[in-house]
């Protein structure tokens, strides 16, 4: 794994804003998760960027944020999304690193307690075309680690009767948008 850098340089600023309008737009507007509305509408999101420019410091803002999660009421902060616009720009970079993500959630004795959530700008799902549209449910304009609450996604579930077909009215929406739609979002 080589961590290689995303090329364009962007501020905090910048990718928070960008975030925060795919999250809005994409994932609310098209309801792709029907239950990040709430926590967005009660600023229960933390949002951070990670300054990392390689998997060793990304692997430290990971488990900081961790860290900070599990410390937080979550009254507070509900979810935290560590978007990491300087490295991992390649997305089998990224997938690899989800392993590592996944032994530091084990190191800190958070298994069961929080887990991750993975976005990229060029995500895909094994046995997807890059450019099968059911690719974008998961594509964030950048390198974004999502780390949830375990209690959450119970909670939210037993309040969803039909959690388990959420994937599949992803496919059907985003199909129905087709990548021209999608594409038209972000005009």
């Amino acid at each position: 794994m080589n961590g290689s850098a995303v090329a364009k340089p962007v501020s905090h600023e910048a990718a928070v804003h960008a975030t925060q309008r795919w999250l809005e737009t994409a994932v609310i507007g098209l309801n792709l998760c029907p239950f990040a509305k709430a926590v967005h509408l009660k600023q229960q999101i933390r949002w951070v960027v990670s300054e990392a420019t390689d998997t060793a410091t990304l692997r430290d803002d990971l488990a900081r944020e961790l860290e900070r999660l599990r410390d937080t009421p979550a009254e507070q902060t509900e979810t935290t999304l560590l978007i990491h616009p300087f490295v991992l720009g390649d997305f089998a970079d990224y997938n690899d690193f989800l392993e590592v993500a996944d032994e530091v959630i084990g190191e800190l004795g958070l298994d069961g307690e929080i887990q991750i959530a993975s976005f990229h700008p060029d995500y895909q799902f094994a046995s997807t075309a890059p450019d099968d549209v059911e690719n974008f449910s998961n594509r964030a304009p950048f390198p974004t680690l999502h780390l949830l609450r375990e209690a959450s996604i119970d909670k939210a579930v037993a309040a969803f009767p039909d959690a388990a077909e959420i994937y599949e009215r992803n496919i059907e929406t985003l199909r129905r948008l087709g990548p021209a739609g999608w594409a038209s979002l972000w005009v």
